[in-house]
């Protein structure tokens, strides 16, 4: 399992505030006014997302399946993560990274989180085929993987699909291929079968932290909060996926 050395960043940061506000409103402390209390919030709208960090968020669900070498990063990855708009209902998939949650103050002001599940949008202008070609003909893993995960990310949801139907998926890649499969699924708002394809998956920790995101945002709060408790006992705290599921099992106990 990889061991991501990151730092909680806004995620992890929203969830601790949360929690805490929570527990003092069960004591009856809760502030009603900001006089002398730090609040988060960003400076801006949208924050720059560093490629390299990014690159390392997208690559860590491959470990959870089989052991996975470093796979080359695409000419294109930086103008991908550019071109990203932020993400709040993000699935534990190959090319997702916890920064494309950049603005959780939406699920503050949302009271029908549903709203915030990702929907159709135009595909984005970014070449990924040549990149792509040697390893649809080698059949490579896991690079294979993470080639599927960026046609996601770039909306090319046609190309995904080819992908996914002419890749002969050997044994140990199985999973992880059923998990890109419903993430695909979700991200191009196909929500009620995502959902019910990582339910029928094996127990994975991205496959139940993905029963959680979506039951989270399908107002299914009791299984979103009982899939987040067992994928994010098997996170280790370093990650920043662990921290954006601490921060959806925050909003799943509301």
């Amino acid at each position: 399992m990889a061991n991501e050395t990151s730092q909680p960043g806004l995620a992890g940061l929203a969830a601790r505030y949360l929690n805490q506000q929570l527990h003092a409103e069960a004591l009856g402390l809760g502030r009603h006014d900001s006089a002398s209390e730090v609040e988060l919030f960003e400076a801006g709208p949208v924050q720059a997302i560093d490629p390299r960090p990014a690159w390392q968020g997208a690559n860590v669900v491959l470990p959870f399946f089989a052991a996975a070498a470093p796979v080359r990063v695409p000419a294109c990855w930086g103008q991908l993560v550019a071109a990203q708009e932020p993400a709040v209902a993000l699935a534990f998939c190959a090319g997702n990274y916890p920064q494309l949650m950049r603005d959780w103050h939406l699920l503050l002001h949302h009271d029908k989180l549903a709203d915030l599940c990702p929907q159709p949008a135009a595909p984005l202008s970014i070449d990924l085929e040549e990149w792509i070609k040697p390893m649809r003909a080698a059949a490579a893993f896991p690079d294979v993987i993470l080639a599927l995960g960026c046609l996601r990310l770039a909306r090319q949801f046609e190309s995904a699909g080819d992908l996914l139907k002419t890749v002969k998926v050997p044994a140990p890649w199985r999973g992880a291929w059923a998990n890109e499969a419903a993430a695909i699924d979700w991200h191009q708002g196909k929500h009620g079968d995502a959902l019910a394809a990582w339910n029928k998956q094996e127990a994975s920790v991205p496959v139940l932290f993905n029963r959680g995101m979506s039951s989270l945002f399908l107002g299914k709060k009791k299984q979103a909060e009982d899939a987040f408790l067992q994928a994010n006992s098997r996170l280790p705290e370093s990650s920043s996926w662990y921290h954006l599921g601490q921060l959806y099992l925050t909003f799943a106990r509301l």
